[in-house]
């Protein structure tokens, strides 16, 4: 059978399964043997065990339970509410002050965490009643954390760029580097847009008997910048090569439920059990689908159908940039329906060959494909921030999230395209502190 008809019967067979509500793990590792089994027989059995544990067996997975455990540790304590508040306190004279600091808020819990929706789960839940009180439109309010979420799978440390990197066999340390200014500069995106919606419509938010002295913005600064100094840490340790990405998340994990136990009396058996099970139901959800997406890559390769694609792309003969257009295109349909873990495991072994053979850099590609996932993530019907969000506020409907996340779409869709016209906005940092790439 062609190898393209062969691909398509295998991406319908796994769209039904998806839309039946099967997990994404067990839909794609069905798809998987179920097409082996159609072309080998009952040999493909032999090797689906050794596939699958193939594709787990690779040392820097280590590091994704790991920085798992940091940010279940830190959501599971009053880190994002004292970050919060230390925000509030040196914003509250700025017009959409409150909306900046929650923004400014979920980037840096985002670093904390690499988790989008722990992001919007700590975060929503104080800031969003109390920009409602404060006269923010519910439409504003959720939005804005919701888009905020996303951050979390863009600045590092980045679950979703260690399976890029994994996947594609590129430097975790250069993706985290190429993925720190992009990050900062959609963070200053969305601000800037909150900055101007309320001065647009007048709003200024501010309450005029409200003050804070220097000494109230002074004395919650000691609980946030232990973690804030881990996260530098951390990264410092992976950039200046001191360790590798496992190494590294594993005295971070460590560190970080220390300052949890010291800092906020976190030291109750049950609440640190709650946080090691947490880490680990994430974990084990993430490596399923990593290990099945093995499998569905390797099916995909027997079958000749990753080659039969390849080289029909190759044979369109278009120009890159539009070439370009068409991943992108399909990367942000396919974040519409698949979580960003899923899709980089089932496209990037595919696309990035074609990537590097048209002349773009693998890490620059690597942070134009998590924008993709960004907007996948506030965008219906699989969004999931948006289903986080509205789970917090039951009383806004999941609509009017959405309306609110619209600019932000927006802004993530201007963060595209300035990083297509000025690569360097993600290539310079890792080429400056690790040097070009040979």
């Amino acid at each position: 059978m062609d190898p393209l008809i062969l691909g398509s019967l295998a991406a319908v067979a796994l769209v039904m399964l998806l839309l039946s509500g099967m997990p994404v793990a067990f839909a794609l590792g069905f798809t998987a043997i179920a097409f082996l089994f159609i072309e080998d027989g009952i040999g493909a059995f032999e090797v689906a065990a050794e596939t699958l544990f193939g594709a787990l067996d690779e040392f820097a997975l280590l590091s994704i339970p790991m920085f798992l455990l940091m940010g279940s540790a830190i959501a599971a304590s009053r880190a994002g509410s004292d970050l919060y508040e230390a925000l509030d306190r040196w914003l509250y004279r700025v017009p959409g002050g409150l909306l900046i600091s929650n923004i400014g808020a979920c980037g840096v819990f985002a670093a904390l965490t690499g988790s989008s929706p722990a992001t919007c789960a700590a975060i929503g839940k104080m800031g969003i009643p109390e920009m409602r009180q404060r006269g923010y439109p519910a439409s504003l309010a959720t939005g804005a954390i919701a888009a905020g979420g996303t951050l979390g799978i863009l600045i590092p440390p980045s679950i979703t760029m260690i399976v890029y990197g994994i996947a594609t066999e590129t430097s975790i340390g250069r993706l985290f580097m190429a993925g720190l200014i992009p990050g900062i500069m959609l963070m200053l995106l969305f601000m800037a847009w909150s900055w101007f919606y309320a001065y647009s419509k007048g709003y200024n938010f501010v309450e005029a008997d409200k003050h804070f002295t220097l000494r109230e913005k002074l004395v919650i600064l000691p609980k946030i910048l232990p973690f804030l100094a881990l996260i530098v840490m951390v990264l410092w340790a992976l950039y200046g090569g001191v360790a590798t990405p496992s190494e590294a998340s594993g005295v971070g994990a460590m560190v970080c439920i220390l300052l949890v136990v010291i800092i906020y009396r976190v030291w109750q058996p049950a609440k640190l059990w709650e946080i090691v099970r947490s880490a680990t139901r994430e974990s084990v959800m993430l490596m399923m689908i990593i290990g099945m997406a093995g499998l569905f890559s390797y099916m995909m390769s027997s079958l000749y159908i990753t080659q039969g694609i390849a080289e029909w792309i190759a044979a369109l003969d278009v120009n890159k940039w539009v070439l370009l257009f068409y991943i992108n295109v399909f990367l942000l349909v396919a974040g519409f329906f698949l979580p960003p873990v899923a899709v980089i495991l089932m496209t990037a072994p595919t696309i990035v060959p074609i990537i590097i053979q048209s002349g773009f850099d693998p890490i620059w590609f690597g942070v134009i494909l998590t924008l993709n996932m960004e907007i996948g993530l506030i965008t219906p019907p699989v969004g999931l921030n948006l289903y986080v969000i509205n789970g917090i506020v039951k009383d806004v409907d999941l609509k009017t999230v959405l309306w609110g996340a619209l600019p932000f779409m927006l802004c993530l869709v201007l963060g595209i395209v300035l990083i297509t016209l000025f690569p360097q906005i993600a290539t310079w940092l890792p080429d400056y502190l690790m040097g070009p790439v040979r």
